[in-house]
């Protein structure tokens, strides 16, 4: 994995960025992986009078497709750092 055409600055904005996506998808991964964003679930609570009864309940839960902009949005930064960050050779 080591390119020699790449500075010691460009290396570290991609290990940086490698990191960050890792961390995206291990958290994707441990809201349960998901393929799309939930802002409510549906529980199921005990009452005494109708006895089961279902209710939506306010949790987010992480999708794939919050993830994917997440990890767009760091690699268009990366990006753009490795072509600011490049060393011009005359």
């Amino acid at each position: 994995m080591n390119c020699p055409m790449l500075n010691k600055n460009q290396k570290r904005v991609r290990t940086i960025s490698l990191l960050l996506i890792v961390i995206a998808v291990v958290a994707w991964l441990g809201y349960g992986g998901d393929i799309l964003t939930k802002t409510e679930v549906l529980v199921e609570t005990n009452d005494e009078l109708f006895g089961s009864v279902k209710e939506w309940k306010d949790q987010f839960i992480l999708g794939l497709d919050y993830t994917l902009v997440i990890i767009c949005g760091i690699v268009a930064v990366s990006l753009t750092a490795l072509y600011l960050l490049r060393t011009k050779k005359v």
